[in-house]
C-alpha cells in the first residue's frame, strides 16, 4: 500500500488526471472541470450510440476512474441508438454538456478532442470494431491516421 492509499486508485487517478490534461490541451483549455464535462458527454453519446457488447468492450480498455463516469446512468433498454448523422450525434453530446449558461464545451471541439485521446489510449483493434460500428459521418470526428 502506497502512503497515500491503494495503488489501484493511486494509478487510476493518475491516469484519469492525464487523460483530463490531454483533453484540456486539445480543448486549448486550463479549465479541468471543462475537460471532465467533455470527456464524461462524449463517452455517454459514444456508449449510447455502440452495441452492449462493444460498450463492455471497450470499458474494460478505461482506466477505473473514467470507466466508473462512462457507465454512470446508463441503461441498455433500447441500445444503440439510431444516430446516424453528425448533427444528430454532436446534438446528443450537446444535451449532455448543458448547463445553465448553455453547452459548457463546443460539442464538435469535445468530440474531436476526446476521440483523439481515446485513440491513443485504447487498442487499435478496439478502435477499428469502434469505428465499425459507427456510421460515416460520426467516424469523420475520429483524427485520421
Amino acid at each position: 500500500m502506497s502512503a497515500t492509499g491503494l495503488e489501484v486508485f493511486d494509478r487510476t487517478l493518475h491516469k484519469t488526471h492525464a487523460w483530463l490534461k490531454a483533453i484540456m490541451e486539445e480543448l486549448g483549455t486550463e479549465d479541468r472541470h471543462k475537460a471532465y464535462l467533455a470527456l464524461r458527454a462524449v463517452l455517454h453519446a459514444l456508449r449510447d450510440r455502440l452495441t452492449v457488447e462493444e460498450v463492455a468492450q471497450l470499458a474494460a480498455q478505461l482506466p477505473m476512474l473514467v470507466r466508473g463516469l462512462y457507465y454512470e446512468g446508463w441503461d441498455p433498454t433500447g441500445k444503440p441508438l439510431k444516430e446516424r448523422h453528425k448533427e444528430a450525434f454532436l446534438a446528443h453530446v450537446a444535451e449532455e454538456l448543458k448547463t445553465p449558461s448553455g453547452p459548457a464545451v463546443d460539442p464538435e471541439a469535445a468530440v474531436r478532442a476526446v476521440f483523439k485521446v481515446l485513440s491513443r489510449e485504447i487498442s487499435q483493434g478496439e478502435l477499428e470494431d469502434i469505428l465499425g460500428l459507427l456510421p460515416k459521418e460520426i467516424r469523420e470526428l475520429w483524427p485520421q491516421g
